[in-house]
């Protein structure tokens, strides 16, 4: 497995791990499946944006997972905060790729300036909190019923790892 960053060589199994995602998991919070042109267009948005897109391939280059991170929120006091998202496909769940791929990404998130990196997880994903606090997360917040899916109310956790030690956002960091 390597993992490198997405060209457009990776949008058909990015797009086939987000379907699969969208209609048999709560682990996004929509209810249509996209096509290649809607993720053509995402990656596009955030290569643009200077923000990583990776993906865990085979020695085939048959991408295994993908992982991504974009603004927290849209205004400036935000700039230095980033939400991220980690998919694995589902026969490849539970071999350690998750953790490969948020390693890499919490490493580019550094390499950039970013402070903090935030989780949005639905609350019952066990494996998913689990993962995210050996990685050093922390809990940080918890939305009672604020989604739905599947005919039932969602809740959603928060998380965040701090990236550095910057005592203000100009400062450097002594990581």
């Amino acid at each position: 497995m390597q993992i490198r960053d997405a060209g457009p060589e990776h949008i058909e199994g990015i797009t086939a791990i987000y379907n699969d995602a969208v209609a048999h998991t709560t682990a996004i919070w929509n209810d249509q499946v996209v096509d290649h042109a809607n993720r053509t267009a995402w990656l596009a948005d955030r290569q643009k944006a200077g923000y990583p897109v990776l993906v865990a391939v085979d020695d085939q280059g048959a991408v295994l997972g993908y992982a991504s991170f974009g603004d927290w929120r849209a205004f400036d006091g935000y700039r230095h905060t980033v939400e991220h998202s980690v998919y694995v496909r589902g026969d490849q769940r539970g071999k350690g790729l998750g953790r490969s791929l948020m390693q890499a990404l919490i490493g580019r998130a550094q390499s950039i300036g970013k402070h903090v990196m935030v989780a949005g997880i639905e609350a019952n994903n066990a494996n998913s909190i689990r993962l995210h606090e050996q990685l050093g997360f922390e809990h940080v917040g918890h939305l009672k019923e604020v989604g739905m899916k599947f005919g039932t109310w969602l809740d959603l956790a928060f998380m965040q790892l701090k990236l550095d030690d910057r005592p203000t956002p100009d400062a450097a960091s002594t990581r």
